[in-house]
């Protein structure tokens, strides 16, 4: 029996490219097909959940996941990578020294957004160190003519934030937390305002204005509503 996106409760996006959204805080992860290979875009919560994530991926395709990209260093998108063992990790620069020097503020996050003390205390023994620190740009070739353009397009929502665009037929930008649909954006105290709204015109000159804008939270929006966004943002935090 052939299990299909929907089988799995993902959102197909386009050819080869899917969304899921996460329990708990309604986290999304993203999933790019290639050919022999699987890009997942964010890892979930948990060691669990990223487990989850895994099997999700090995019962729509057959393998594994091959590569990782975290969008930014929060612990609903990265406390599952280290389910993800055989993933190359991508993140923006910087997001290794955040990983291998703040585990313990992420996991007092995690505790004080109600992740069970148990599962944070594991996720944090273990989070992964980024292999490919992207700094600009970086082509990710997945094969079979697909590829992934991981953009370092922040600061904004933190000081690392990373985007993914997929080519294809509509385009696809995973945009992280720099996009958020189901409630305002959230500032906290690792977010840089003053260069947000830039991240977003980055974002939307990346996609196009055909582009699915795919957020952190919440349902999949278009162009205009990132600009929407880009605006509110400004005006919120006194930038142009």
């Amino acid at each position: 029996m052939t299990v299909t996106w929907e089988d799995l409760g993902w959102e197909r996006l386009a050819p080869g490219v899917g969304r899921c959204r996460l329990p708990g805080w309604d986290c999304t992860t993203g999933l790019v097909l290639g050919e022999g290979t699987a890009l997942l875009v964010d890892a979930g919560s948990s060691l669990a959940e990223g487990s989850r994530l895994a099997a999700a991926v090995r019962g729509l395709t057959g393998r594994d996941v091959t590569h990782l990209a975290l969008t930014h260093p929060h612990f609903d998108h990265v406390f599952g990578a280290a389910a993800l063992p055989g993933a190359d990790v991508y993140a923006a620069v910087g997001m290794e020294a955040v990983l291998a020097h703040e585990g313990a503020e992420l996991r007092l996050d995690a505790i004080r957004n109600g992740l069970p003390v148990a599962d944070a205390d594991a996720a944090a023994a273990v989070l992964p160190r980024p292999v490919r620190p992207v700094s600009g740009e970086w082509t990710l070739d997945l094969g079979g003519g697909r590829q992934a353009l991981l953009a370092n397009v922040g600061p904004g929502h933190t000081a690392h934030d990373l985007a993914v665009l997929v080519s294809g037929t509509p385009e696809v930008v995973f945009c992280g937390d720099l996009v958020e649909e189901s409630g305002e954006p959230q500032a906290g105290p690792d977010a840089v305002p003053s260069r947000w709204p830039a991240a977003l015109d980055r974002l939307l000159a990346l996609g196009g204005e055909d582009a699915v804008y795919v957020p952190g939270h919440g349902a999949v929006v278009d162009a205009a509503f990132v600009r929407r966004q880009r605006d509110e943002l400004a005006a919120r935090f006194g930038v142009s």
